[in-house]
């Protein structure tokens, strides 16, 4: 594989690696009360923008979400790594291009507090287009994706799969080596709580046709919180800074096919 593809890729890992990181650490901060805040990657988006040279780092963030926005259209169109046009192929390669679309949603973001310093009336004017049948279709259609991404999730934490593409023999140090494989599982489990969360909020969203605020992270963490406890919370967001970590180990570790 062209080398310059490997390194868009392993540079989006990062981004992503932060981001879930600092969402992990300022909700677990939050729940902590030391603290923080209830976070989703919209408000780490903000909250980093409000540190010094904070600018800086959102146009670092943006290039390393495009990268990996990049990463995964060529994994969608040009398949470098052979994954097929099977039905599993195909299903694998249709997930790739809906989390390339998510994250160009989130370059966009970025891309937009960068250029009007943060102005939230925007974002409220554009999804005002999925109030109606429309909006219902799509939440329908978001809801059932995130249930399909929260089975995929626990599906892929109980065979451990994730470090099929894992240079995990490379590590040569043995606590290094089980902190990435724990962090790895710890972060899985998270996202799939997550995920299946969110599933269920959009789609009781569809169900009374409350459709025009996007949900996203931060509502699927106010659920938990206010349904089962801040211990559950908290172990979820800890469970987002092990899955940062395990992406920092993915930029490194992970195998790319020729």
């Amino acid at each position: 594989m062209d080398s310059k593809i490997q390194k868009m890729a392993r540079t989006g890992y990062i981004a992503k690696g932060i981001v879930y990181a600092i969402t992990g650490i300022l909700s677990l901060l939050a729940t902590l009360n030391m603290g923080g805040k209830q976070s989703g990657k919209t408000e780490v988006i903000e909250f980093l923008q409000k540190q010094a040279f904070g600018n800086v780092l959102l146009v670092l963030l943006a290039v390393g979400f495009l990268c990996y926005v990049g990463w995964r259209f060529v994994q969608t169109f040009m398949d470098p790594e052979n994954i097929g046009s099977d039905d599993k192929g195909i299903l694998n390669r249709i997930g790739f291009f809906i989390s390339g679309l998510l994250y160009l949603s989130l370059a966009g973001f970025t891309i937009k507090k960068l250029i009007d310093a943060g102005s939230s009336d925007g974002g409220e004017m554009t999804f005002a287009i999925l109030s109606g049948k429309f909006g219902v279709f799509v939440f329908v259609v978001a809801g059932l994706s995130f249930a399909g991404k929260s089975i995929y999730q626990f599906r892929k934490a109980f065979l451990g799969n994730f470090l099929k593409k894992f240079n995990y023999k490379s590590v040569k140090d043995h606590t290094r080596r089980i902190i990435i494989k724990n962090t790895a599982y710890l972060g899985v489990v998270s996202r799939g709580i997550v995920f299946g969360v969110l599933g269920f909020i959009f789609l009781k969203a569809a169900y009374y046709s409350n459709t025009t605020e996007i949900k996203d992270t931060n509502d699927a963490f106010s659920f938990l919180n206010h349904s089962y406890g801040a211990w559950l919370l908290g172990i979820v967001s800890a469970g987002f800074i092990c899955y940062g970590i395990f992406m920092f180990a993915t930029a490194k570790y992970r195998i790319f096919n020729v």
